[in-house]
């Protein structure tokens, strides 16, 4: 399909930057496919933090790692995205993947917020090494996602030392997903 969707966007250029071996994490592990994808990507030897707010989400992801195989390169935690850095060493992360909003098929009223979203991109920021990169799929389609899509995308355009591109649909009727993704540069 074409254009890709920014979920399978961010895989494609993942893929590329992942080594096996990293520590990676998924702060919003939702139904686990970015996490299976990160799991595959990290190998036998690398390390996935998978983290959700959600037991639901922490179960489904759960059981498609063990569908997969994957559940011993994964620790999954049920909590908040906010408190990301407290599971990995400052600048020792290749990648953190958040995908926001709802969790697909639960209550819609369960969504991550901007406040522990800012929060979790300020310890994403702390932990990514040099070269890491940040990913987000933002949805401002929904109620709320519009707010903190913007805010999101504020955040990351006033980073310093990174990179920041932006991939999203032209000419929809409504507000449709996309994906930011910003590159940690070294600090020399």
């Amino acid at each position: 399909m074409f254009p890709p969707r920014p979920t399978h966007l961010l895989h494609v250029l993942l893929a590329d930057i992942i080594q096996p071996g990293d520590t990676v994490i998924d702060a919003t592990a939702g139904n686990g496919h970015d996490t299976v994808f990160l799991a595959e990507a990290v190998g036998d030897a690398g390390r996935v933090i998978a983290i959700d707010i959600q037991a639901e989400a922490i179960s489904s992801t759960r059981r498609v790692l063990e569908e997969k195989r994957f559940e011993n390169r994964v620790d999954l935690h049920e909590g908040s995205h906010a408190e990301l850095a407290q599971y990995v060493a400052k600048s020792s992360v290749a990648a953190i993947v958040f995908n926001l909003g709802y969790l697909p098929g639960a209550d819609h009223a369960v969504m991550t917020q901007v406040d522990s979203t800012l929060h979790a991109l300020a310890g994403a920021v702390i932990a990514l090494k040099e070269g890491g990169v940040l990913a987000v799929v933002c949805y401002p389609g929904h109620k709320g996602g519009d707010v903190e899509s913007a805010r999101v995308e504020s955040c990351l355009r006033h980073l310093e030392n990174f990179r920041l591109a932006k991939y999203e649909l032209l000419s929809t009727q409504r507000a449709s997903p996309f994906l930011l993704i910003a590159c940690k540069k070294s600090d020399s």
